[in-house]
């Protein structure tokens, strides 16, 4: 039978709290602390020094530089960079110029924005992969919607889009304005 080593478990200090360092603004300990944003590295000696980085590497890395490619807003060369959220085309001139391109191809509806009527809705997807409908003008225009939409007017308020969507029930056609919301089944 072999003996436990009882010294390990009566260690006063826990052995990872060293992994973090020193605080580069008090010189005080760093050590992981949990927020509802999720957990970060911060002084202990908070509140009276309040400094904090994240755990995870948030900055942009670049990973090739694209032969041939001109930023369209400075004529620096594009790169291809990681990212928080993936993989992404930006401007090898960064911070300088803040150009960034997604990687994926947008899928145009070839329907105009009915909010702005100077874009197309774009098929986008969110971080989480969810897609939606946004207007290609953004930032300008902001219009986005969730589901499909159908180049058909609401026969109530007369908005020139309705949206496919799909329930228990069945298609159905529906208007995205909030104060209409007026629906038409389809078979």
């Amino acid at each position: 039978m072999s003996k436990i080593d009882h010294s390990l478990f009566s260690a006063h200090e826990h052995a990872l709290e060293e992994a973090f360092g020193v605080c580069p603004l008090c010189e005080a300990k760093l050590q992981m602390r949990h927020s509802k944003s999720g957990a970060f590295i911060g002084c202990s000696r908070y509140p009276e020094c309040d400094f904090s980085k994240s755990l995870h590497e948030t900055q942009s890395s670049e990973i090739k530089q694209i032969e041939g490619s001109i930023c369209p807003e400075c004529t620096a060369p594009l790169s291809i960079k990681r990212g928080r959220y993936g993989l992404f085309i930006g401007c090898s001139n960064f911070p300088e110029c803040h150009h960034i391109e997604s990687l994926k191809q947008q899928d145009d509806t070839k329907l105009s924005c009915p909010s702005c009527d100077g874009g197309h809705l774009v098929k986008r997807a969110n971080k989480f992969g969810k897609n939606f409908y946004a207007c290609s003008e953004y930032p300008k225009c902001k219009y986005a919607v969730n589901h499909h939409p159908v180049s058909k007017s609401c026969p109530e308020c007369n908005w020139s889009i309705m949206l496919e969507r799909k329930t228990a029930g069945g298609k159905s056609l529906q208007c995205p304005q909030r104060n209409c919301g007026h629906k038409i089944p389809l078979e």
